[in-house]
This record gives structure tokens, sequence and C-alpha cells, in this order.
């Protein structure tokens, strides 16, 4: 090849032989030996994936985050002081934790892998000088080869020779209408419009070809799109940095904590600086909540699990909580906000308009005909024109399911087809009585396909022709109107005209039907095989034109509704046309009419300042290029928005990376895409994606349940301490740091699990997303923690440690240091602060909602978990070998009754503050 370095642009504008020159090849294809210089020079024609993190570093990382790191220092620092039992058992909570975290997102990331192989197994080339069938990924620039209908396309290539080719580019445009190729050169609108170019990922719907690989590999623009991917950086997501901050903040309390404890048992106590320290260090071990870690891991995977019930896969655990702060929604508009099913609506004829509607017609004066299809014997032109629909047509439907037959052709031809069985034709059938004698393909510049089919009603033949208004009307010299053919009049073209214009302002397609019969007369041949264009697409009579779009999913409504409920704005951003993407954004209620519409070539002219402004207000963009998209998801990003970015083309992929939550879609997204994104939706339902958002909120909304629900219990865990010290050593420990553990890792777990499944609360998405200032651990959070149910959980803890020792003589008798009262009093102490840890799960299931209008037993998890608080403490009070680790001891019927008594007011007092609280707020 030449050393000069040539853009697809330019090659492709180069006259033939000169080309061939550039790329150092000939009409009859490279040599073996050329062929083989080549792929050392160029390497295979294959899509390098990025490199995922290896399973060493992915499994590591779960080890590493800030809060697991605290936790491996607070292991170290009891171990250090002689608690090696709490040192173990603070490990080995851990990397239990680890090892779950990295078995729920290695099972996620093997649900999303797939062999990724977009590009065709083989290609036909000519190589010296004969047609070969070669492996794709040894293609190479320079290669002549071949392209048929159903073909995926090997390499950026110029086409030399073609016929009727059609190419569906919507792994990289995101549209699904074929767009035509031919030989000649001619820029369209928008990226990849080059007429004679064929891009690599693309495939053939239509007709034949020869070209000449231009690039292959990465050098595609296929390979460009994905290594802009590839260099994308994975940050944070909000979750995670919220967990980082969490975690400094409780460690700085915690530091802070030691610190007092530090001094005041020197001051207060007069102990020893090193015993001193050494009970600094177990407070700071104490205050640290250990099972804060394992329950976020399970309620994010008990999100995930809930989400792909609902399906969205979810490959990372802190996306599910990304998703509740989305207050943004870049969207793509085929296959996502539509069904990417080309659907005739409309049947205008120049007497009547039909609107097609599920398995039957409603005429244009929205009368429905029983769901039925009309009787097509009372309707000659609608007749003529299902008819018309169903023969001059080359694709065909295989019925795998019957509500998305597979396509084997375009879209829109399928959707004539599928005009044609809504009419209750039977394609069969009319094929076998209307046999086809003769074609004239579809070309760009006639804008038309002609097929001559024998007409068993009159022994002869007929023409039947489809296509482009501009590409028919002007050769019609008559008109149908009922089931009489009249000339066309001046106002006649007029009117239809005026027809086609009103459908496109809609932002719909129209098509042109017309026919003539072949009874030898205006110049016709005697025999059809002698039929040319010249001699055959001329006097033909006017039918009507089937109009056509893509139609919004029918769920599309309630979520669009939702999301602006929730404060979610959705901004589209396709490849479509601004009318086009207008119309849709309209019709599904996303934008006013007042909405701006960007195109791709204006979004290129625009700084980033000036882009950041715009995708503040109501705007859509079309006609954008892949790299745009990533631009508007940046800008969003610049502006303090949570963005949700969703596609499934390859086009789509660098923005998904990008995004906070990048969603592909599962079925008829590309590999590229799913391997960007972090959720992928089995179903491509867009309303799926507004479930997941419930999802997410809803997570954040248990997180701070059970924060709540954990850190409550560090008040009745440090107020015996406190007390020890400012008494002077007078108060003996009422909890030793072994019993706090147990309330940490062991009765406090379960239940907050059980909180992490807690249903959404009514109304979470009429109210607009959280701040993204706003913080797991915020002031209310706090107030309830400390100053509301943990001052109360201290007050009665505090009362059972007294209470013992009051029955054992106290106060003429002094508070025990050790022995049985003692023994027995922390032992209460401690099933106290579990009684009361069981009237705050209860209390934490909801904010405002009453406990029991959500249903006092509904949350059976949470319950569960209470029963193994209750049976824990059981067991740690009546097996000899924890009695000893735990410092427990069995305790009378009449304790028993009194920790049972604790729950019961405590739940009713708070219903009262939520009663209160919902008043005041009404």
């Amino acid at each position: 090849m030449s050393k000069k370095v040539m853009t697809n642009d330019q090659l492709c504008q180069l006259p033939t032989d000169q080309f061939y020159q550039q790329l150092a090849s000939r009409s009859s294809g490279l040599t073996s030996q050329e062929a083989q210089q080549r792929l050392a020079q160029y390497g295979a024609n294959t899509i390098h994936q990025a490199q995922h993190r290896s399973q060493f570093k992915t499994f590591i990382k779960n080890f590493t985050s800030l809060m697991a790191l605290l936790l491996w220092v607070s292991g170290l620092i009891a171990m250090f002081t002689g608690m090696v039992e709490l040192g173990i058992a603070i490990w080995a909570v851990n990397l239990i934790n680890g090892c779950f975290s990295y078995w729920q997102e290695h099972a996620a990331q093997k649900a999303t892998d797939s062999l990724k192989k977009m590009l065709p197994t083989y290609t036909h080339v000519r190589r010296d000088g004969t047609s070969q069938q070669i492996d794709a990924t040894k293609l190479v620039p320079g290669d002549v080869f071949t392209i048929q209908a159903g073909n995926s396309i090997s390499a950026d290539a110029r086409i030399v020779a073609a016929t009727a080719l059609q190419i569906d580019e919507s792994a990289l445009t995101g549209e699904s209408v074929a767009v035509d190729k031919k030989p000649a050169y001619a820029h369209g609108d928008g990226k990849f419009a080059e007429q004679n170019v064929v891009y690599a990922g693309t495939v053939a719907v239509n007709g034949t070809a020869t070209a000449v690989a231009m690039r292959t590999g990465m050098q595609t623009e296929f390979g460009q799109i994905a290594s802009l991917t590839q260099q994308q950086k994975t940050t944070a997501s909000p979750l995670t940095a919220e967990l980082n901050r969490l975690t400094r903040q409780i460690s700085l309390i915690t530091i802070l904590i030691g610190l007092v404890f530090f001094v005041a048992a020197i001051f207060f106590v007069h102990y020893p600086v090193a015993k001193s320290f050494v009970f600094a260090l177990g407070m700071i071990v104490a205050f640290i909540p250990e099972g804060l870690l394992p329950t976020v891991t399970l309620s994010l995977a008990q999100g995930v699990t809930r989400m792909s019930k609902k399906h969205a896969l979810v490959k990372e655990l802190s996306s599910v909580e990304t998703l509740g702060e989305t207050t943004v929604i870049c969207s793509d508009k085929t296959g996502t906000l539509t069904q990417n099913q080309m659907t005739i609506n409309h049947v205008w004829l120049p007497d009547r308009e039909y609107t097609v509607s599920g398995q039957g017609y409603v005429n244009n004066d929205h009368v429905l005909l029983e769901g039925q299809p009309v009787q097509l014997a009372d309707h000659p032109a609608l007749a003529l024109v299902a008819r018309v629909a169903a023969l001059d047509n080359d694709t065909k439907l295989q019925a795998e399911t019957s509500d998305h037959p597979k396509i084997l052709g375009t879209p829109t031809e399928a959707a004539h087809l599928v005009l044609a069985q809504k009419s209750g034709l039977d394609l069969d059938q009319l094929a076998q009585r209307y046999p086809r004698l003769q074609e004239l393909p579809f070309d760009s510049d006639r804008k038309r396909m002609t097929t001559i089919h024998s007409r068993p009603e009159t022994q002869g033949a007929v023409i039947y022709v489809k296509g482009a208004l501009d590409g028919i009307l002007p050769i019609c010299d008559h008109l149908l109107v009922g089931n009489q053919a009249r000339p066309i009049t001046a106002a006649d073209r007029d009117r239809i005209n005026a027809a086609n214009q009103h459908y496109a302002a809609q932002g719909l397609r129209s098509m042109a039907i017309a026919y003539r019969p072949f009874d030898g007369s205006n110049g016709l041949p005697a025999d059809t095989a002698d039929c040319t264009v010249a001699n055959t697409e001329q006097h033909l009579t006017f039918v009507g034109l089937t109009v056509m779009a893509d139609p919004p999913r029918p769920e599309i409504y309630d979520a669009v509704d939702k999301c602006h409920r929730a404060n979610i704005r959705i901004i589209m951003v396709t490849g479509d046309s601004p009318l086009t993407a207008k119309s849709i954004a309209m019709k599904i209620g996303i934008d006013s009419d007042n909405v701006r519409v960007i195109t791709g070539d204006e979004l290129a002219k625009m700084s980033d300042s000036e882009l950041q402004t715009a995708v503040k207000g109501e705007v859509i963009f079309a006609r954008v290029a892949p790299e745009q998209k990533y631009r508007i998801v940046k800008a969003n990003q610049h502006n303090g928005e949570i963005v949700a970015s969703t596609g499934d083309g390859v086009n789509d992929a660098p923005a998904l990376k990008q995004a906070d939550i990048g969603i592909a879609m599962g079925v008829t997204g590309t590999d590229v895409a799913k391997d960007a994104a972090d959720m992928i939706l089995t179903d491509d339902n867009f309303a799926s994606i507004v479930a997941a958002i419930e999802e997410g909120r809803t997570v954040y909304s248990n997180l701070q349940k059970f924060l709540l629900y954990i850190l409550n219990s560090n008040v009745p865990e440090t107020v015996p301490s406190v007390l020890f010290l400012f008494s002077r050593g007078l108060i003996p420990l009422p909890l030793t740091v072994m019993q706090i553990l147990t309330v940490d890792l062991g009765t406090d777990m379960l239940p907050a699990l059980g909180l992490g499944a807690e249903k959404s609360e009514p109304g979470i998405m009429d109210q607009p997303p959280r701040a993204r200032t706003a913080h797991l651990l915020n002031k209310s959070i706090i107030w309830k923690a400390f100053g509301w149910y943990g001052m109360i959980a201290a007050i009665l803890s505090t009362c059972a440690y007294f209470f013992v020792n009051w029955l054992a003589g106290w106060p003429t008798v002094p508070l025990a240091a050790n022995g049985n009262t003692y023994v027995m009093a922390t032992t209460m102490t401690l099933a106290a602060i579990v009684f009361c840890q069981i009237a705050a799960a209860i209390n934490c299931r909801a904010k405002l909602t009453s406990i029991f209008k959500i249903g006092l037993f509904s949350n059976h998890r949470v319950w569960f978990g209470i029963g193994f608080e209750i049976i824990l403490i059981s067991l740690l009070m009546y097996v000899p070998i924890l009695q000893e680790l735990f410092n427990t001891t069995g305790i009378a019927g009449r304790d028993w009754a009194f920790l049972f008594s604790i729950p019961i007011p405590l739940v009713l007092i708070e219903e009262i503050r939520k009663a209160g609280v919902r008043k005041r707020l009404k």
C-alpha cells in the first residue's frame, strides 16, 4: 500500500483507478503473498476487547476499601490489646464480606460476558485471481470481497459495483431504516452517510455488491468507537464515594472518642498510661460499626436480585444505589423509546384515509370496525394497496413469535407485509395467485421498485410500483378513486403533495403506491421479459400513500410520566431526523412544542460551555455522532447531574462508559454496548429503567434505615464506659468489649439485612432525586440514632444494670466488680440493648409511615432476624463455652418478662412521634 495515509472520505472520492493505486490493489484482488504481508503489517481483522482487571485484582479490590482497611486495623488493634478472639472475629467478618462481594460481581460479569463476534466468520474474497472463502479475521486492506443480502460486513470498504444494495447501519447509527449504497460517491446527511462506503459491523439486507477493504480491525470506525470506549476511566460510584466519606467520618469520630477515653482514664480513673491506652483502643474497636460493610454489601446484593426479577441485570453492586440518584436519562430513541419496528399506521387514498390500528383499521372518522380487518371487497383501492404492499416486496418474515417476527430484508418492506397480513391477506396464497414474472430492483436514483405479476382475472399481467412520492408521482398520469381510474390533474398533484408534507411534519415516512395494467399499450413490450425501466415505469396510475413510523413502546407513556413526577429529565439523543425525533418526543410526553432540537452539525460548532447551557433546558439531539453523545453526557455531568445513558449500538458505547450509570439493551444491544454498560435490560424495556430507578431509591432509603438501626446501638454501648470513667471507676464496666461485638456482629446483622429488603415507601417516585450534596449520615439520622433511639436504649439498658445490682443490695452494698452479681448485671445490660434493638428494627422499617399501615408482619426477614436475636442471646446466656467467652450467665423468668416488655412501649412512643411529624408536615 502507499505510505500516504488518506481518510475513508478521501479514498471513496478518488476515481476507481486511482483508488486501486492508492491501496496498491487491483480489480482481480490481491495475491496470497500480498495478503500475508499485509496481515503481518496491519494485524488480524478483529476488535480488541478492553482488558478487564485480572481476577486477582478484582478479588483484592473487595478487601481494600476504606471501610475494609478500617476493619483490618481495628482487628489488629484488638489483637495488640490482648483481645485475640475479638481481632479474629473482625477479620473473619471482613474476609466473608470481601468473598461475598467478589462472588456477586463475578456472577454478574459471567452473566454478561459473551463471545464478542459481531464480525462474520467467513468472507468471500478475490485472491490470486479466483474467488476464495477466508476467515474474516484474515481480511486485509486492499482485499476485494463480495457482499450478498444477509452478510455482515467485515471491514470499512468502498463499493465498486452494486445491485440494489441496502445496508442496515443500526449498530453504528442506532437507526433501523436501511440505507441505499452504490458505487458513485455522494455524501448524505450525518456521519457514516457516504453512499459508496460500507462499514464493519453493519449488515447487508438487500442486493449484492463488490467492495474493496480500506480499513480493518481497530482502524475501522467500529474499532475506533470500541477504542474510545476502552480509554474511558472507571470512576468511583456515588455510593463508593459516600461510603468512603462515611468511613472517614466514623474514623475521625472513633479516634476522637478514643482520645477522650484515653485522657479520661488517666485523669478520672487514674489508670497508668499503658492501661489507659489499651482501654482507649478497646473503645475505638467497640465504637466502629463492624457490621456496616457486610450489611451494605448484602443489602446491595438483595437489590441486585430484586432488579433481576424486573429485567435489569446489574454488573456492579454499587450501581444499584447510583440509579436512585439519577437526575437525567440520556436515551436513544430507536429500540429504547420506540419498538424498533417500522409500522404502517396510515393509508391515504384520494377519497379516504385509514388509520391502521391493531388487527384492524380505523377510518378518519375514528370509527372502530369491531377490531377486525375491513372487507377488502368493499374497498377496492385499499385492497389494491394491500396487494401491492405484499407482492412488490423482497422481504420475508419468519414468525419466531407472533409479536416479533424475524425480518429477512428491510424494516420498511416488513411493515408493508404486516399491512397486508392485517388486511386479511394470506401472503403465500397471494404469491401463488399472482406469480412474479419480472423485477426492476429498487435504485436510489429512481427511488422506486417495480415488479410484474400474472393477473388471472384478465388472463394478462399487471405492473406494481412502490417508492418515494417524488420518484413516482411525476410518472403517473392517472389517479384511482374508488375503483375508477381517471386522468390526474394539477389539483390532484397538489393535494397528494400536501398530504405527504402533512405526514412529514409529524415525523412520519410515506411511500407511494402505483400500478399499470400490462396490456401492450403505450409503448409496453409484448413480452414481460423485455420490460425495462424506460418502457415500463411510465403512464402509471397513482393509488395512494402508505404512511409509517417506528411506534413508541406501549409502556413508555407511564414510564415517562413517572420520570416527570420524580423530577428526572429525559434527553433524547438519536441519529434520526430532527422532525422525527421531535414528533416522537412530543407524542410520548418527553418534551413540549417549545423543545430545542440540536443537530449533530450544530453540536459540532458548539463550545463546551454552550453545550452545558443548552442541556439545562428542554432539548433533543438529532443526527448525532458517537463522540457527540459522549459530549452530551459529560456536559450534563459538568452541570452536577447524575446521568444514566441508555443505548444498544456500538455508537452508544463511549457514552455508556462515561455515564454514571450506563444501561445497555440486552435483546437488541451489541456486545460492545453491553461490555461498556453498568446495567443491562434483559427485555429492552424503558419502563424497566424506571422500575430500576425506583429500586435504587428504595435501596438508598433502606441503607439509611439500617444505618440508623446499626448506629443507634452505639449509644447504649458507649454509656457504660462513660459511667465507668466519670464515676472514677466506682461503677464497674456494665458491658465488656466482647459483648459490644455481640451486638455489632451478632444480634444486629440479620434484622439490618431485613431492613435492606423493605419495600418502597408510598410516594418514593413522587419526590425529586436527592441532592448530590446529601449524605447517608445526615442530621436527621444522627439525631434519631444518638438523641432518640440510642438515648432511650441507653437509659433502659443502664436501668437493667442497676436493677440487678439493686436486687443484690445496692446502694447499701457497693456495685459488684466481679462474681455472679456482676456477670448477671452485664448479661441484663446486653440483653436490654438487644431488646431495645428489636423495637428499633420495627421502628426503622418506615421513616414516616405508620408501621401498622405498611403491615406489622409484612417484612418476614425482619421478624426472622428478631427471632435470631432472641435465640442468639439465649445461647450466650445458657451455653457454658459461650458464657465464659462473653461473660454471661442465665437469667430468671422475671428478667425475661422485663426484657419482653421493653419493645412494646418503644414502638408505641415512636408511632406517636411519627404521627406528630406527619401532622406537622401535612
